[in-house]
């Protein structure tokens, strides 16, 4: 597969927990935890599981730091 985003982390599945409608997928990304919530069905057809290898593809307008 060929995307161009240049966001692409790699990462190991850490765990996902399978809703209703969604699933919330974390992801290890070496030490740092992505966390994505995509449809039950998606997580189903990809076949994602602890352990599985991934790549968590950002794609973001903007982002923002805040500080209290």
């Amino acid at each position: 597969m060929k995307v161009s985003a240049r966001n692409l982390i790699p990462g190991t599945v850490k765990s996902v927990n399978i809703g209703m409608v969604n699933a919330e997928v974390i992801i290890d990304a070496g030490g740092v935890d992505i966390v994505s919530v995509i449809t039950k069905e998606s997580a189903e057809n990809m076949g994602l599981k602890a352990g599985s290898p991934v790549k968590a593809m950002i794609k973001a307008t903007s982002i923002m730091v805040v500080t209290d």
